[in-house]
């Protein structure tokens, strides 16, 4: 632990948080002694903290088995605002400082309806530039932020989301082996950068944003360039991949993701 991280350390923040983060991947109701090993505590570290948790109203303890689970009220803190909106808010700036760096358009987006969602788009300060429209939604198997995206996924939700895609289940078999090895990779590398799939004459370079737990990410950051006038350019890859996690990291600090944090 470096100085900074334990400058800032509250142990009964950290220990209420992991609590609730706990509860929130469980789907059944858990004992004091369950949630205790769970996070790696004791039973007795946690109990003025679940006292606490369950008195304002975040928790909620059966009457008759004095198990714990989660209750409506981070749902109700989280729909208070627009999850989106923050987001569109939080990268809207670096979005643009990268466009104008990079001379190249940008764009951020989500997992939606089992797509991927275009939130928000940069246009490059040139001449010659690539728009997409913001609200696009686009197949997750042929776009580079849908590979992103799946590639950040768990490992069953992302197993669910493609048995049912009309796309990827006309692969054949060695072609979604492929294709699922394609994500792991893409989560060893960090990010993604090859020939757009759908249009030709773009390449794309696609980087998470918002590493959470379970490696779970927050949205994709990607700039597709045109390669002619990329070529005339001659804007190397690892200079843009560079400005590109600078982008990726003020849009984070932005929304309230700390990297020194391990929880995020």
């Amino acid at each position: 632990m470096n100085e900074k991280e334990s400058k800032y350390q509250a142990p009964a923040l950290d220990k209420g948080l992991d609590i609730l983060e706990y509860l929130s991947v469980q789907s059944i109701p858990l004992s004091q002694t369950e949630i205790a090993a769970g996070i790696g505590k004791t039973p007795n570290e946690i109990y003025r903290m679940l006292m606490s948790l369950e008195c304002r109203g975040y928790i909620l303890r059966d009457e008759v088995s004095g198990k714990y689970r989660l209750s409506l009220k981070l749902f109700y803190l989280s729909h208070r605002h627009s999850p989106i909106d923050e987001l569109r808010k939080a990268a809207q700036l670096p979005l643009e400082e990268l466009a104008n760096t990079i001379h190249q358009s940008c764009h951020l987006s989500i997992l939606y309806l089992n797509q991927a969602m275009v939130v928000i788009h940069a246009k490059s300060p040139g001449p010659i530039a690539l728009s997409i429209e913001e609200g696009s939604f686009f197949p997750l198997p042929l776009t580079a932020p849908g590979k992103v995206l799946l590639a950040y996924l768990p490992d069953d939700e992302r197993n669910t989301i493609l048995r049912n895609n009309v796309i990827f289940k006309k692969y054949p078999k060695v072609q979604q082996e492929d294709f699922l090895a394609s994500l792991q990779d893409i989560q060893q590398r960090g990010s993604y950068f090859k020939n757009s799939d759908p249009v030709s004459g773009i390449t794309d370079l696609s980087v998470p944003v918002g590493i959470t737990g379970n490696n779970r990410i927050v949205a994709c950051l990607t700039i597709s360039m045109l390669n002619a006038v990329n070529k005339e350019q001659d804007t190397k890859h690892d200079v843009i991949l560079t400005e590109a996690h600078k982008c990726v990291k003020k849009i984070e600090e932005r929304i309230g993701i700390n990297p020194l944090c391990p929880n995020g």
